[in-house]
């Protein structure tokens, strides 16, 4: 028998010249996380501290240790930050750095699975469904299952898949999921069980995969597939993981892996910035590293480069008041500047008016509009300041692409409204009939035929229009017969009702079977209807509907307009959710609605996981200005079930900040003809 010996055969590269002078181009706390020796790392990056500066220079490091390029695995969440970082460490090392595993999660379980997807019963050219094609398969899944959709209120495939995709994210069983989050549904748990069931069996059989078996089925592959699992963990000498506090359980669980045989994971993140829970992040990965992860080293950067000392004294106070944290505190580079201003208004129409004023007024200064940003905790906040600034003709951009009363559940209210005041309005009617079960868009052309024809025979302008809907019953499909009822009697009492207010419809029709359907379709059940609420209550400042839809009309007109103009024109003003400013800075930060209730949300304060959430959502919000800050609230607002405006208290998260770091607006109105 021969004797065996092992030979490894290294791969020949270029050789890499670096000769970095990294004490000069990192501070203290950057340089100690960049040369740290092999083994766990923590880096608790805060905000504006040179994150993305200290993992592109930890891999120019590893290599200029003689790491191989490919050894080496940097994972992030956007591709943007993977581009930038690749592209990064392309300038600092200036030779091929096209070995290097870099890129999203999803993209990098991508390229893994291509290799491997035999040994876990996929083709190697199996295909990845997008959200469309998902909730087909998702649809068909439900028939496979044997469910009688109409024997009880189902939700819809697209809320399945959400459903689905929480189960995996979290690493919560259904039921779980089903108790903490979709309570509506608790009684289909049994059923929506068989339907995913059916809809993974399906996937194999198809050799189809959806975005969350990139990670899902990845996970798969290290947990059954020991070849596959050591190979990997073999391969990736040095793990660098950015944005570590938005990890779900299973992107956690993978890195974990991984990392298993050299336990050189280095994690940075901040989790004063974990805001997803609500998508499946968990801040408790960053909290617990040190515990799964024996011997951790644990890094604090802490120079902030961005903001103020002014602003950065604000942010400091704000995240003190949560108990579950690893302790920071930012220290400022930039000279003095001007105290954060606390602006307390009369109402949310004050407010609007005053930050398009103060815009106005710093623009006039020198500040480009695009270097200034209004945050809020959720889209309908910003209502009317939506309507001032177009009223002012100043220009703005939403961060999320789609403005306020552009979404879907706005318009089909909307539709409504708009049928009632036009009987003729073809796009409302079908609108509304296609939310229907059982109809298509053959079946709503016919039943708009149908319905149109009887609206010419009649002679008597006041003819019922819920008369002339039950009339057409009769050729709708059957499936929809009882949902083609309900749609007569909602249209019966709008027409009752009509002189009490859009915003009096608006409940009516949320209350009329709209918030079943809300409850099927959308993952966001709640903060949908508490936009529609919203919309209520700014819709009761107008008499009549028609005076309403036509603001509606304005608004949505002059949106267009602003598309067209963005080119010719880029100096806007951006409208965001904090949720969508991570990561983002800005010259001027205004943070608005400040009450609580509103943020903190309401629902939020009910757990002291929900509270300090929000508290770090302050903190992002804060921490995104970098020489002016204004924080503002309303003293009386619009609340749904109150009858009209109510007394808002201040924000919880005001109180924290402390005496002597905010410097307090009054506002006085001045009327130049008075």
């Amino acid at each position: 028998m021969h004797v065996s010996k092992e030979y490894t055969i290294k791969s020949f590269r270029s050789p890499i010249d670096l000769n970095i002078d990294y004490e000069s181009e990192l501070n203290v706390q950057q340089l100690a996380a960049v040369t740290a020796t092999p083994g766990p790392a923590l880096v608790l990056a805060g905000a504006g501290a040179g994150k993305t500066r200290t993992l592109t220079y930890r891999v120019a490091y590893l290599l200029e240790q003689g790491i191989p390029i490919d050894r080496i695995l940097l994972l992030t969440f956007t591709n943007k930050a993977a581009k930038e970082m690749m592209e990064r460490v392309q300038d600092l090392v200036g030779g091929n750095t096209s070995g290097l595993w870099g890129g999203t999660f999803h993209s990098v379980g991508h390229r893994i699975l291509r290799r491997n997807a035999e040994s876990i019963g996929y083709p190697p050219t199996f295909t990845i469904l997008d959200r469309e094609d998902a909730k087909d398969l998702m649809s068909l899944a439900i028939i496979d299952a044997g469910i009688d959709t109409k024997a009880a209120r189902f939700p819809k495939p697209d809320l399945l898949c959400d459903i689905l995709s929480m189960s995996i994210n979290t690493g919560m069983d259904l039921d779980k999921v089903m108790e903490e989050r979709y309570f509506y549904f608790e009684s289909l748990s049994q059923d929506i069980s068989k339907v995913h069931a059916a809809y993974s069996k399906r996937k194999q059989s198809n050799g189809v995969m959806d975005f969350d078996d990139l990670l899902n089925q990845w996970l798969r592959l290290l947990k059954e597939n020991d070849e596959a699992r050591e190979y990997f963990q073999s391969k990736f000498q040095f793990i660098l993981v950015d944005e570590y506090q938005d990890t779900n359980h299973v992107q956690c669980e993978l890195i974990d892996r991984l990392g298993n045989k050299h336990h050189n994971i280095m994690a940075v993140g901040d989790d004063s910035q974990s805001i997803y829970s609500w998508r499946g992040a968990n801040f408790r990965n960053v909290l617990e590293f040190p515990n799964r992860h024996e011997g951790t080293q644990v890094f604090k950067i802490e120079t902030n480069y961005r903001s103020t000392p002014e602003i950065l004294n604000c942010a400091n106070a704000v995240i003190a008041g949560n108990p579950n944290q690893f302790k920071k505190n930012l220290t400022p580079v930039r000279k003095s500047g001007m105290k954060p201003a606390l602006v307390s208004c009369n109402d949310a129409n004050q407010q609007a008016e005053f930050i398009a004023q103060r815009a106005l007024e710093l623009r006039d200064e020198g500040i480009p509009l695009e270097n200034m940003v209004v945050l809020y905790r959720s889209h309908f906040h910003a209502l009317e300041l939506q309507l001032e600034f177009t009223r002012r003709n100043i220009p703005f951009t939403i961060t999320s692409g789609i403005r306020f009363f552009e979404q879907a559940h706005i318009k089909d209210v909307a539709s409504y409204l708009k049928l009632i005041s036009n009987h003729q309005d073809e796009i409302a009617f079908k609108r509304i009939v296609l939310m229907l079960s059982g109809i298509g868009a053959k079946s709503a052309d016919k039943l708009w035929r149908s319905y149109k024809s009887r609206l010419t025979d009649k002679i008597d302008i006041q003819t019922s229009l819920a008369n002339v809907i039950r009339e057409i019953a009769g050729i709708t499909p059957k499936k929809s017969l009882l949902g083609w009822e309900q749609f007569a009697e909602t249209l019966s009492q709008l027409e009752e009702e009509k002189e009490k207010g859009p915003g009096h419809l608006i409940r009516l029709i949320v209350a009329a079977g709209y918030e079943d359907y809300l409850q099927n379709k959308f993952p966001n059940y709640y903060s949908r209807l508490e936009d529609l609420e919203q919309v209520a209550g700014f819709a009761d400042q107008y008499e009549t509907t028609e005076e309403f839809l036509s603001e509606l009309a304005l608004l949505s007109n002059l949106d267009t307009e602003s598309k067209k103009n963005t080119l010719s024109d880029p100096e806007q003003i951006r409208l965001s959710t904090i949720h969508q400013a991570k990561g983002l800075e800005f010259e001027v930060v205004f943070v608005m609605m400040l009450c609580d209730g509103l943020f903190p949300s309401s629902r939020a304060i009910e757990s002291p996981e929900g509270e300090e959430e929000e508290r770090r959502l302050f903190y992002v919000a804060v921490t995104r200005a970098k020489t002016e800050l204004y924080l503002s609230y309303p003293l009386m607002r619009f609340m749904h079930g109150s009858g009209g405006e109510t007394f808002q208290q201040p924000s919880r998260f005001l109180d924290e900040i402390g005496d002597g770091l905010l410097e307090e607006w009054n506002l006085q109105s001045f009327d130049p003809y008075g």
